[in-house]
């Protein structure tokens, strides 16, 4: 497979460029590569399941539809109709974040280690 040079700071630049929720889940899939990648033969069925889960996100015809919404919602321009379709979306996008959380606590226990320290291991960071 041929690979190609690309300098740390035009991969920071072009994530950068993202809007949050692509970039949260870049975070997080990169987290996922690098623990399986350093940890290959300590990586259990559960740990790999509970990864796979964290990487689900809003299918990207709602996630369009979501920033589509919060733009109409900024100018002032949306309808009740669509305010309540935001509404569930959002509630949608909130409620996979928990799940992401219960999973990464959930690999924290199998690890016998803290939350915090199984995000520093991902190289998560938390928003204070």
């Amino acid at each position: 497979m041929p690979t190609i040079q690309i300098e740390t700071e035009q991969i920071l630049n072009a994530a950068l460029q993202l809007p949050q929720q692509e970039f949260e889940r870049l975070l997080t899939q990169l987290a996922a590569r690098r623990l399986q990648q350093d940890r290959p033969e300590r990586l259990s069925p559960d740990e790999a399941d509970l990864l796979r889960k964290i990487n689900i996100g809003l299918p990207s015809a709602e996630l369009l539809r979501m920033k589509e919404l919060i733009a109409k919602r900024e100018d002032s321009l949306i309808s009740n109709d669509e305010l309540q379709e935001l509404i569930l979306l959002t509630d949608k996008a909130e409620h996979l974040n928990v799940e992401r959380i219960q999973c990464l606590t959930e690999i924290a226990a199998l690890r016998n280690i803290t939350l915090n320290e199984l995000m520093n291991q991902l190289g998560l960071l938390l928003k204070q």
